[in-house]
């Protein structure tokens, strides 16, 4: 591979790369040729421009505007052309072989068939070099398109695994092999396991985890004097994570995932983005260094089926009218970025795809700079690339203006001073509309293509009756230089035969004119006149792209807003108030609210006599008839939740986190304040007994990720007993994955807690002896310990900072675990499910175990055949902090009616079955002290119900959260009756771009998490 890479470097004396330098082959004779372009404009950069000549040696600039003489040199007359610097693609797998989905074998594959001292995971491949897969055999035709399309050079990549190693800089040059510019132009990962035949991730948030840790082991690794081991992934790691860092991404939510993963380490990184980014632009204007901009504009699907046009999302209806507004937002939100081909089914489309972007409001320069300028910056390789300068690459363009003019003409692409002619200049282009006439006949003449592959048709208007009769007939066009041949028919009465026509262009093409034979053998005479300079057939209405009338909604889904409701100060007067604390329910009660707290409670609140001097405007909002409750909190959720729900290719996966993969486009946030719920904990499904780390949300419709999590909340994990962790209804493939019995379930969690002590023991002896030898004259410390991101989770357990909520059903189980934690030295926080937990709520009592239950749920499955319906009742009365949880995302639009059924099941006072979905579980979740009552100085998170608010009638009128209108009834109303004006608005326009023509629309069902979710999205 090594020599037929040395081959390809036939330009200059070597080219330096990032790593090492590649020498001319000498069997290949260089290009001495001198050559000098005359009379051109030159635009040397995305803003300057010059007149005068480029003079090319050696595959370099030797001159650039005045020229001196070169007598030997060829000379090419650009009179009239413009050159700018040639193109450059940032992501291309160009020269790079494909990538083919390895088959995998049924049940679980923990081991990797890596063969040497490699990493442990097929999905980490920092060692993998684009330069040793490069060969001029792959993908030679995406690289000719590319060249024709006005682009350069790429940087390619081995499109695989969450780390793909490093890319390499080509020139599309058409040599023997590509000739490399930079061997390690860049590193690459992805959130994608790609190829690997591994379990492990099976998630988003396994990803993310992977990722992290496999950076701290390369840290490790790197820092270590007393390791005993050699890994050639991490020693690769090493050496190229400080270049330029690109990372794929699917989707908006990525980029600020990606962006945060790289500041934990400091790294560089430049995201590929997929077209939404202007969806979350605020956000990403803040966190994204630079991006690697998608062009793939979407199409519009067949909406001329009403019923079938339902099926397509609100969200696509939008993003079809505004993709084109992407590179104009990020352009002035001040992130730089480049374009990239990529996914577009030809290079070609680019600049016509840049054309919609420019006229959504994209600077032209700006569109230049991120096709030249940027990609060369960002990689560093503008001292070669992305401009017109003495001693540069001789890589450019020859134009008739703008690329991004209508009709423009990429005449010639030149790589490393190797001239590609696309478009013969020497060949007019005849291009247009003309009006033919022959035999006294004036018919209309359409001819589209570029000089050399042009097509025509013929359009005919004959007299029918008192009507006219228009047929269209394709043309042969045959064109040599300025001389033309024409031939069209036979058409039955039209034309009883075949016309053949010949002649010449004149003036300037304007003209064509000649004579030919008809059918029969007579001499027919014939000119055609140019009407117009472009083909007025056959364009598409959304070529011509004006700005849309759409607005940007937050999130960029149905029911999304415009802007976030305010926080209010908000008196709510005369409401039959549900306190949940001391003063219990309060008749014709008032809440003051101000700044996102509850200021005042009682009745007949003097708000001047609250605020004093200091008073705010006030919103009254009179209550009379309504209940005010707390807002509604869901201990047990898994909505909102992006790309997997379950990291279960493990026994262990308290690695991972939800809180890395909130979704906040989860159209069951808005749902849910529907029903008055207004907070939720996210937690890890239940397919391995150590799950992973949850997340605890406010419902804040319309925040960002990182703004929904309620910061500074406690710490959770998921645990998990019963059949789903020992695999007893995955199939007969999955018999391998230790546990497979319940006592197994038990041996891990001593297992992994016996090893988390040994863990924490390692890092306080290594702390110690560091101590010392600093103490003692400032002597080296010794290398730290492997950091561990499992361990430390459960370390984290053992030292009471980190709680469990372990998913339960069957009392010897829920007795196992507090066994194994009183031996352990911690608590089990929350038993949630805990169906048995009637038998044993005098053991949870005494250990200190809350329960979140399911109201009524029973024999759903053979674990469950002991449930009943007073589970709830018996474990509030035995002293246990009770809760129902909906483990559902339709159940958790009426948590209140759960709640209500602890009093029909148990007679448990209305009051406290209220606690079951407010204040008791903000006590399991540890937040009381913020949430859960309606008390001075809590958050105010509050749900005014038309009815009694456990009632089967209730109907949550509006959701406060954080004292905002987050759910607001009429509003509500509102919202829809505009929706259905933007959908049949964006459809008309849609119909009228030609979208009959489109891809039938399908059912896209968004998959509703539970429990025993096993997915495989990431590959």
């Amino acid at each position: 591979m090594r020599n037929l890479l040395l081959a390809a470097l036939t330009i200059s004396a070597s080219f330096v790369c990032a790593q090492e330098t590649y020498p001319v082959n000498g069997t290949l004779e260089k290009d001495l040729t001198v050559y000098v372009i005359d009379n051109a404009t030159l635009h040397t950069s995305a803003t300057d421009t010059v007149f005068g000549s480029l003079v090319i040696k050696e595959g370099k600039l030797l001159a650039v505007g005045a020229a001196d003489r070169y007598p030997s040199a060829v000379h090419i007359d650009a009179t009239g052309c413009h050159i700018y610097p040639a193109f450059i693609d940032l992501w291309s797998e160009v020269g790079m072989p494909d990538q083919p989905r390895q088959k995998r074998e049924l049940g679980p594959q923990d081991l990797s068939s890596k063969k040497g001292p490699f990493g442990w995971n097929e999905a980490i491949r920092p060692e993998v070099r684009a330069v040793e897969h490069l060969s001029r055999e792959h993908k030679i035709e995406q690289a000719e398109k590319l060249r024709k399309a006005g682009f350069g050079a790429v940087l390619t990549h081995v499109q695989d695994g969450i780390m793909r190693g490093t890319g390499t800089l080509i020139a599309l040059d058409q040599r023997e092999h590509f000739a490399v510019l930079n061997t390690d132009a860049g590193s690459f990962g992805s959130f994608r396991k790609g190829s690997s035949t591994q379990d492990y991730p099976s998630s988003l948030m396994g990803a993310i985890a992977l990722f992290r840790q496999t950076f701290y082991d390369a840290n490790w690794y790197a820092e270590a004097t007393n390791r005993r081991e050699t890994n050639l992934s991490l020693e690769a790691l090493n050496r190229t994570k400080a270049l330029p860092w690109f990372f794929e991404c699917t989707d908006k939510l990525d980029l600020l995932r990606a962006q945060k993963m790289a500041d934990e380490f400091g790294l560089s990184l430049i995201c590929r983005e997929r077209g939404d980014s202007y969806q979350r632009m605020g956000a990403i204007a803040q966190a994204v260094e630079a991006l690697v901009v998608d062009l793939n504009f979407p199409e519009p699907p067949d909406v001329s089926d009403p019923h079938l046009a339902r099926l397509v999302p609100f969200s696509d209806l939008k993003h079809w009218e505004l993709a084109a507004m992407n590179p104009a937002a990020i352009h002035h939100s001040g992130i730089p970025f480049a374009f990239t081909t990529d996914g577009l089914k030809d290079p070609a489309m680019a600049l016509t795809n840049i054309r919609k972007a420019i006229a959504m409001g994209l600077p032209e320069q700006a569109a230049l700079a991120a096709l030249i300028e940027t990609p060369a910056r960002l990689i560093g390789a503008e001292e070669m690339l992305g401009a017109l300068k003495v001693g540069m690459l001789a890589n450019f363009i020859v134009t008739d203006g703008s690329p991004f003019a209508e009709g423009a003409k990429l005449y010639e692409t030149w790589v490393l001073g190797k001239r590609h002619v696309h478009i013969d200049r020497d060949i007019p282009d005849l291009s247009g509309t003309y009006g033919l006439t022959m035999e006294s006949q004036l018919n209309t003449l359409h001819i589209k293509g570029s000089p050399g592959a042009h097509s025509a048709e013929l359009i005919v208007i004959r007299p029918k009756g008192e009507t006219q009769d228009t047929t269209v007939l394709k043309v042969k066009l045959q064109q040599e230089r300025e001389r033309v041949a024409l031939r069209f028919g036979p058409l039955d009465s039209l034309f009883n035969g075949v016309y053949r026509l010949s002649g010449h262009c004149f003036s300037d093409s304007r003209i064509l004119k000649g004579d030919g034979e008809d059918p029969q053998g007579n001499r027919v005479l014939w000119a055609a006149v140019r009407e117009s300079d472009h083909e007025a057939r056959g364009a598409k209405k959304d070529d011509l792209v004006s700005p849309p009338s759409s607005q940007l909604v937050y999130p960029f889904t149905a029911y999304g807003r415009g802007e976030m409701p305010v926080m209010e100060t908000l008196l709510i007067r005369n409401a039959t108030v549900w306190t949940n604390d001391a003063q219990g329910i309060i008749e014709g009660g008032d809440v003051l609210i101000h700044e996102g707290k509850v200021r005042a409670v009682g009745r007949q609140i003097d708000v001047k006599a609250v605020f004093g001097k200091t008073m705010p405007d006030v919103v009254t909002y009179d209550a009379t008839g309504l209940h005010l409750t707390p807002g509604i909190i869901d201990e047990h959720s898994h909505i909102a939740i992006s790309r997997g729900v379950n990291e279960g290719t493990q026994a262990s996966s308290a690695e991972v986190s939800i809180a890395t993969v909130v979704n906040s486009e989860d159209v069951n946030i808005y749902r849910q304040l529907s029903g008055g719920v207004t907070a939720a904990q996210l937690l890890h499904g239940s397919a391995n007994p150590i799950g992973g780390q949850s997340a605890i949300v406010k419902l804040r419709w319309g925040a960002t990720p990182d703004e929904m999590l309620i910061q500074n909340a406690a710490p959770f994990i998921k645990f998990a007993l019963g059949e789903n962790v020992k695999q007893s209804n995955w199939g007969a493939y999955y018999t391998s994955r230790f546990p497979q019995t319940r006592m197994g379930v038990e041996q891990v969690y001593y297992d992994h807690f016996i090893r988390a002590s040994e863990y924490e023991r390692e890092w306080k002896q290594w702390a110690a002896q560091a101590d010392t030898r600093r103490r003692r004259n400032n002597q080296p410390r010794p290398s730290a310990p492997r950091r561990d991101l499992e361990m430390e989770t459960l370390v984290e357990i053992l030292n009471k900072e980190r709680f469990i909520s372990c998913h339960s059903y069957r009392q010897d189980e829920i007795n196992m675990l507090m066994h194994v934690a009183d031996s352990m030295g911690f608590v089990v926080n929350t038993f949630t499910h805990i169906l048995e937990g009637y038998k044993v709520a005098d053991k949870m009592r005494k250990h200190g175990a809350g329960g979140s239950s399911f109201s009524d749920w029973w024999a759903y499955k053979f674990e469950v055949k002991d449930a009943i319906p007073y589970n709830g009742a018996v474990l509030w009365s035995q002293g246990v902090v009770t809760a129902f949880n909906s483990d559902d995302a339709e159940m958790a639009r009426r948590l209140n009616q759960e709640a209500a059924k602890a009093v029909k099941y148990g007679g448990v006072p209305e009051e406290e079955a209220l606690k079951f979905v407010t204040l008791n579980p903000a006590k399991l979740l540890h937040l009381d002290d913020r949430m859960g009552s309606i008390t001075v100085g809590k958050d105010a998170d509050l749900v005014l119900w038309n009815e009694h608010p456990l009632s089967i009638y209730a109907k949550a009128m509006v959701t406060f959260v954080d004292g905002r209108r987050m759910f607001d009834r009429e509003d509500d109303l509102k919202l829809r009756e505009a929706m259905k004006h933007e959908r049949a608005r964006i459809i008309q326009r849609m119909l009228d771009a030609g979208a009959a023509g489109g891809s039938k629309p399908t059912e896209k069902l968004p998959q509703h998490y539970h429990c025993n979710t096993l997915t495989e999205e990431i590959r």
